[in-house]
């Protein structure tokens, strides 16, 4: 058993909650980029998270977690000293960090949680960092002053202006892309992307011209994460990879999109109805 041993929500509309888990074998491991796959109980169903934080000397991991299907909601529920059955990593390829000098990392959403601790691992190396951070509305706005700490530059935006600058990522990226040529400054790179797969796509099609390397992080179905079940596959230059051991990063250039999005879409319906099915015996949600 893996005790919870912090827990805080990070946003006002509390989507979006972090857990600090006692995990020592797991925190000796891990790296920025990696992910871990829990479960609440034997029952439950095996969920991938990233890590986004260490601690190896108090052994302890930290995730950011979404409510967002039945189990992530029931996550939720737990509190500071409850204990989840299984913690399972580090899994997955660190992110590439070696002779990066200026670097633009983009996050979206719950995406700003996983590109936290990659942002501030090359802030501490040394690597200039420019993060740009995209939220649908101030209500769901999460880590303002770590990821302000994790970078050089900061910026900060939602799709209605209720928060920071109006727009979206893909715009600000433009915008810092163009200022770099202008003025005549380095250029950034390596750009990192992690959010939305449409957000994801959206961006890699501004660096595209530029000829940025641009690196996405993907979460597509997983079960096993040791690539066995195959349910994570991904096309990437015309291959087919598992984002569970190849990746999660990948070249946002060669990844194909479209297939990754109907994937990704593939269980909504199965997904949105189990997060509403109600025990009978207990009243409340069933986990497996």
């Amino acid at each position: 058993m893996f005790k919870v041993v912090t827990k805080r929500f990070l946003n006002d509309a509390k989507t979006i909650c972090l857990f600090e888990i006692e995990a020592p074998l797991v925190a000796k491991h891990a790296r920025a980029g990696q992910f871990v796959i829990f479960r609440l109980d034997e029952q439950g169903e095996r969920v991938p998270v990233s890590v986004a934080g260490y601690d190896r000397e108090k052994g302890t991991v930290t995730v950011m977690v979404q409510a967002a299907g039945r189990t992530t909601k029931m996550l939720h529920t737990l509190n500071e000293g409850d204990c989840v059955a299984d913690f399972v990593g580090p899994l997955g390829k660190a992110t590439e960090m070696e002779g990066l000098k200026k670097v633009c990392v983009v996050g979206g959403g719950v995406g700003c949680a996983i590109a936290y601790p990659i942002a501030k691992e090359m802030h501490e190396k040394g690597i200039e960092v420019t993060f740009i951070a995209g939220f649908r509305s101030a209500d769901i706005v999460i880590l303002k002053e770590e990821l302000a700490a994790a970078s050089d530059k900061l910026i900060m935006c939602t799709d209605d202006g209720s928060y920071g600058e109006k727009g979206f990522t893909t715009v600000f990226l433009k915008q810092e892309i163009e200022a770099n040529i202008a003025s005549g400054k380095a250029q950034f790179d390596r750009v990192i992307a992690i959010g939305p797969d449409i957000m994801m796509k959206f961006l890699a099609d501004v660096t595209r011209p530029y000829g940025i390397k641009t690196i996405i992080s993907l979460d597509p179905i997983m079960v096993d994460g040791t690539g066995m079940c195959g349910c994570c596959r991904v096309i990437v230059g015309g291959e087919t990879k598992f984002a569970c051991v190849d990746g999660p990063d990948f070249d946002a250039h060669e990844v194909d999109f479209d297939s990754l999005i109907k994937r990704s879409a593939f269980y909504k319906d199965e997904q949105d109805e189990a997060a509403k099915h109600i025990c009978n015996l207990t009243g409340g949600v069933r986990n497996g």
